[in-house]
């Protein structure tokens, strides 16, 4: 599998194991410390060729994604669990199989200027993904469901307008969800 963007990882073991998985090339960040050089080489790849942000899912990869979502707007975006990205305790992209990361760039999402955004605060509550003791659960299996990773509530509603999610496909996601919980 070919990938025309360049893949915005954060240190070589990532280079590495996206390699393995896909033929790409990528830019590194150094990790947490992202400075205004590799910010304009992630905007000149963008102009270019496009970019793709695929960072590890804990709170470091997210303050990486937010940084770049912010200075260089309409990258796409590419998400693993953080059950497949973890091996022996370490979280992160290097860890994850071949068939994790072909899955996850299959399924990249762009993030959009804001809308009129389809999904509000009143469906957080609703559907049980703010302020219930099984939220933070539900909010994990909506990312995973939806191929747009873990977030806190805030986040998530951002995250799911941002990306375009229809009422349509968010209703699903969440009947799936529950009809899960019901075999449980």
């Amino acid at each position: 599998m070919k990938i025309k963007e360049l893949i915005v990882v954060e240190g070589r073991d990532d280079t590495a194991a996206i390699k393995r998985a896909v033929n790409a090339d990528t830019i590194e960040t150094g990790g947490s410390a992202i400075n205004k050089r590799t910010i304009e080489k992630i905007r000149l790849a963008q102009q270019k060729r496009g970019v793709i942000i695929f960072t590890d899912p804990d709170y470091q990869g997210e303050r990486i994604r937010k940084i770049i979502s912010r200075e260089v707007p309409g990258c796409k975006h590419a998400f693993i669990t953080q059950e497949d990205g973890t091996k022996k305790g370490d979280i992160g992209v290097e860890n994850a199989s071949p068939e994790v990361i072909i899955r996850a760039l299959s399924e990249v999402r762009t993030e959009m200027a804001e809308t009129a955004g389809q999904i509000t605060f009143q469906d957080m509550v609703a559907y049980r993904l703010t302020s219930g003791s099984d939220s933070k659960e539900r909010r994990l299996k909506l990312g995973e469901q939806l191929g747009i990773g873990y977030a806190n509530a805030k986040q998530m509603l951002q995250r799911l307008n941002a990306f375009q999610i229809t009422r349509d496909e968010f209703v699903a996601a969440m009947e799936a969800i529950d009809k899960g919980a019901e075999k449980s």
